[in-house]
């Protein structure tokens, strides 16, 4: 049941914390801008979880007065050794969010003593097991940047109302973990700067209803997991889903993922820490997974969700060593150069577990185009590694109105059919975009968790039947659309007509007449 006062507590909070990022914003662009005010808000985060982690412990131990952050750098640093170990990270109490907030205004040289701040918690996990977790986190605030203001003046002006602005974020105490109000306004915010982004980086963001979607069929009768992979992660909304649908401990060894554009990769590791996940049990790289994969020692995975992008170009056969990956090799082919989709199909493949499953974010093209895409998805029915592809609405995603697919990849399956629903008309329509309810989420798992038949909606294809639509795996091609023109009755209909014929004959008798008495 929806906790309705909750609800609209949290959309206070959205409206507040949107009206604040708006107007911070100015002149900077909104998807360039959001590294601002995310990254600020990470800031706040870690300040605020360092010190409730040392106040607590120093209050259970009797010392009921103590606050870290009137603590004197000197004496603090004594404890940085520890705090390094348990943590993953230390910041001084003058390094505190909430004292150089308290100082903003005054400091002529804010700029410098906010870099000098990020590069000292980036260095304090250096040479630690946490180093790889803040290496190069804050790299997107450029306190220097013209995009702030033309002058230093300007651009410490907008640096000081940034931390102002969000200080006065009613993100609640960062012991309460119920609301989870810091990684719920960091979602709240990358969705609200996507919707406003379009081509400039809206696209590479994943709704929260179909990372849910995607979450949900991944997990369809299991309570846990080892672990949660994507391959095309962005800023890891869609991994943070599996923690949101099962629980938070249910995600046993944690998160992977891997993401090629270096921004986007930083937000993500942010997006971790402000989810609340230990630096040791997340695991996100910067590479191009395709080429360059980096988590061959943690496969395979047990869940796998993804929104890779889509028809971009990659190496494919320019590359004579990847025909001879082992992620690829078994289709025989590889995915055009032009259109790099099926390799992610394949590379998702490759690295699934027995017992696992993999929900993917498809171009509608891959399951119909000839050629190579042919031959890797006659391979894959060939093998019965898909379980079931589900066409969705368009425009559920920002920056393209594109009707996608998912494709649901299982290794171990029961059966060798491939289900096929026809989910295009599950959504309603919010302002610009279509969006998944809960019912239609429902709807849709229940559909694939029951492998059920139902005309117009729902279609267990055999190999036979696929093999003999040439491996055409369009939802169209089985799943036969409702016709909703009228029908019509031609029997009554002839008699309507026969009636109007003779009504239309007593009336031009009558009016004959009146004309004949009229001239007479």
């Amino acid at each position: 049941m929806i906790d309705t006062k909750k609800e609209q507590e949290r959309d206070e909070v959205h409206r507040t914390i949107w009206a604040i990022a708006d107007e911070l914003r100015g002149a900077v662009d909104g998807w360039d801008f959001k590294n601002y005010v995310l990254g600020t808000m990470f800031y706040r985060y870690i300040s605020e979880n360092l010190t409730n982690y040392i106040n607590t412990g120093e209050w259970e131990a009797g010392n009921k007065d103590f606050d870290y952050a009137k603590m004197g750098d000197a004496e603090a640093e004594e404890a940085r050794k520890g705090l390094v170990e348990e943590k993953g990270f230390f910041i001084l109490p003058s390094e505190l969010f909430v004292n150089v907030n308290a100082g903003a205004d005054k400091d002529e040289n804010l700029n410098e003593t906010l870099e000098h701040v990020f590069k000292d918690i980036e260095g304090s996990a250096k040479g630690s097991s946490s180093e790889s977790s803040f290496a190069g986190l804050f790299d997107d605030f450029d306190v220097n940047s013209n995009k702030l203001g033309a002058t230093v003046a300007k651009r410490n002006e907008r640096l000081a109302k940034l931390l102002h602005g969000v200080a006065s974020m009613n993100l609640g105490d960062v012991k309460d973990h119920d609301i989870d109000a810091f990684g719920d306004a960091y979602e709240y915010l990358m969705t609200m700067y996507a919707s406003g982004a379009g081509k400039s980086g809206g696209e590479f963001f994943t709704p929260a209803d179909v990372s849910e979607l995607l979450t949900r069929l991944g997990t369809v009768g299991k309570t846990e997991i080892n672990k949660v992979y994507d391959p095309a992660c962005g800023s890891g909304s869609l991994l943070l889903k599996a923690e949101k649908v099962l629980g938070r401990e249910a995600v046993r060894n944690g998160f992977y993922g891997q993401e090629i554009n270096i921004t986007t990769y930083n937000l993500c590791r942010i997006n971790m820490f402000l989810h609340d996940i230990g630096f040791d049990k997340f695991d996100i790289a910067c590479e191009d997974t395709l080429t360059a994969p980096q988590h061959w020692d943690d496969e395979p995975f047990e869940l796998i969700v993804s929104n890779p992008p889509y028809s971009i170009k990659w190496a494919g056969d320019d590359n004579p060593l990847l025909i001879n990956d082992p992620r690829f090799s078994p289709a025989g082919v590889l995915a055009p150069k032009s259109k790099a989709d099926l390799a992610f199909i394949m590379h998702s493949l490759s690295w699934l577990a027995a017992n696992g499953t993999a929900a993917i974010v498809c171009f509608p093209g891959i399951m119909y185009r000839g050629g190579a895409e042919q031959k890797i998805r006659a391979y894959l029915i060939d093998n019965n590694f898909i379980d079931c592809v589900i066409q969705l609405p368009s425009n559920l995603f920002f920056g393209t109105s594109i009707a996608t697919c998912i494709m649901v990849l299982k290794k171990g399956k029961s059966d060798n059919k491939t289900l096929f629903i026809d989910a295009m008309g599950e959504c309603i329509k919010v302002t610009n975009n279509n969006k998944l309810t809960q019912a239609n989420i429902d709807r849709i798992v229940e559909t694939f968790a029951r492998r059920k038949e139902e005309a117009h909606f729902s279609y267990l294809a055999d190999y036979e039947e696929i093999k003999a639509n040439d491996y055409n795996l369009s939802v169209s091609t089985y799943v036969e659309a409702e016709d909703s023109r009228e029908k019509i009755d031609i029997v009554k209909l002839n008699e309507e007509i026969a009636q109007i014929v003779a009504r239309e004959e007593v009336l031009r008798a009558e009016i004959d007449k009146i004309i004949a008495e009229i001239e007479g």
